[in-house]
């Protein structure tokens, strides 16, 4: 006996991604420089680099830290250095910025580890929503990833997407 439904998504050959699994576990930390300013005006050099050295470090283990000064003041480029130097052995990651630079720079180093041979003539569905906020700027860059590798791209989930790329049939029949 044929059944009465047959599962069109599950038959389909659709492979879904979900950049949520893209988004790194690690804590995330805001580190503001204005806490070091003399008088919340000017960074002192022989004061920074005694902070430098005493700082305990090991509370940034494995946490993504995000550097800023939020104060108005001109702070030399070299503190940002030497912050980077002592965050090298500890943090996971580090950037100059707010969180969400700090966030962007997550997203571009996971898609960065992703194999897009993996993807090579399929028909992706990327993943629309979830529990989790993936901001818009990853679907642009799994886009960059994707496009060279893909048959085809939709947007959504695979009961319900928005096509957004289908290879050409010219480039299709060049291979």
């Amino acid at each position: 006996m044929e059944p009465l439904f047959t599962n069109r998504v599950a038959n389909s050959g659709l492979v879904t991604l979900n950049l949520e699994e893209f988004i790194h576990a690690g804590e995330r930390v805001l580190y503001d420089i204005k806490d070091n300013l003399f008088h919340g005006l000017i960074l002192r050099e022989k004061d920074f680099r005694e902070f430098i050295k005493t700082h305990d470090w090991t509370q940034y283990d494995g946490q993504n830290v995000a550097i800023v000064c939020s104060a108005d003041a001109i702070v030399p480029t070299w503190a940002y250095m030497l912050l980077a130097i002592k965050l090298q052995n500890h943090a996971h990651r580090y950037v100059f910025g707010d969180l969400g630079a700090l966030e962007q720079s997550l997203f571009e180093e996971a898609i960065a580890g992703l194999d897009a041979e993996e993807y090579r003539d399929a028909k992706v569905v990327v993943k629309g929503c979830g529990d989790k906020p993936v901001p818009t700027f990853a679907y642009v860059a799994i886009m960059q990833k994707l496009l060279p590798v893909t048959s085809s791209i939709m947007y959504g989930e695979p009961c319900s997407t928005v096509p957004l790329y289908k290879k050409p049939k010219a480039a299709v029949a060049a291979e």
